[in-house]
């Protein structure tokens, strides 16, 4: 609609230099890397449990979102209107901004979804008047810096904040009428499979490689490994830097047998290749990881 393209060239002309270093700021914050270091502190420095909800249907929520994308197949405002319209800020910064499969499509914006449901799920569990104010301000930037951005129009950023309280409903009633946690999860899967066979967008891949990993690392770590919360500020601090640390260099040892060019490719198999390596990698992060918590316990203490 007309009015939405006026209205991002109007921000786009107004908006500064630290502006657009703003905006770039909150793609992080909103983005892949921002999202799992936000679970992985919750999960392994505050709450397990929920850390571990909260990332499950955040990463539910994806695949249904890209699913809804793929169909959609809305271009983004920066490549529908290119004599209008800048690009700002890249959704995949290493990757071209005309590259539909690694930037996505517009409708609606993932960034708004993941952001209001993170951090107003947060707020439900912490229940302080300030994490509700933080909540409402994050999804309030991060909205106004998609479309500022020329990444969304502003009914894709309304159509995600939609979808991501929609997907806190669903899965109280998940909750609320599925007992067994299992089967809850296992749910959450087969929900997200049916867009293998239709999406071809690298985000749909990452997601269900992500919810993959955790519906098969929950049992395995409380099986095996069973890792409790700590009040040790240097074990939080190595829990979480280890974490990034495993997540970082096993999903780069994880890609070496493979292409650039095939790994950034649009192909099936490839991005099949996708989901396995987040899924391996995620499982690795959470289920297998914590078992060297023990250790930082033991410099935690030392340390004091």
């Amino acid at each position: 609609m007309e009015w939405e393209v006026v209205l991002i060239e109007w921000l786009q002309s107004h908006v500064g230099s630290f502006g657009i270093h703003l905006g770039r700021v909150l793609t992080f914050v909103g983005g892949e890397k921002g999202l799992m270091i936000t679970i992985l502190f919750v999960m392994f420095c505050w709450k397990k449990e929920v850390g571990r909800k909260t990332a499950l249907i955040l990463t539910a929520m994806s695949t249904w979102l890209t699913m809804i994308k793929a169909v959609a197949k809305r271009p983004r405002p920066y490549l529908q209107y290119p004599d209008r319209v800048k690009m700002l800020a890249k959704v995949e910064a290493e990757a071209a901004a005309d590259d539909v499969a690694a930037q996505g499509y517009s409708f609606p914006s993932m960034h708004s979804a993941s952001v209001s449901l993170l951090y107003f799920s947060l707020a439900e569990y912490v229940k302080k008047k300030w994490m509700w104010i933080l909540a409402v301000i994050l999804t309030l930037l991060i909205a106004y810096s998609r479309v500022m951005a020329g990444a969304h129009y502003p009914t894709d950023v309304f159509a995600g904040l939609l979808i991501g309280f929609a997907s806190m409903g669903i899965y109280a009633l998940l909750e609320k009428h599925v007992k067994k946690e299992w089967l809850q999860n296992l749910i959450l899967l087969l929900s997200a499979l049916p867009g293998m066979i239709f999406v071809r967008t690298q985000d749909y891949y990452t997601s269900l490689g992500m919810l993959t990993a955790l519906v098969a690392a929950i049992p395995f770590e409380e099986k095996y490994v069973n890792y409790k919360s700590t009040d040790s500020i240097i074990a939080k601090i190595l829990r979480l830097t280890g974490a990034l640390a495993v997540y970082f260099a096993l999903n780069s040892l994880l890609k070496l047998p493979f292409s650039s060019e095939f790994l950034d490719s649009s192909t099936f198999l490839s991005l099949l290749v996708r989901t396995i390596r987040y899924a391996i990698v995620m499982f690795v992060v959470l289920g297998v990881y914590p078992l060297i918590f023990p250790l930082y316990e033991k410099i935690g203490k030392n340390k004091k």
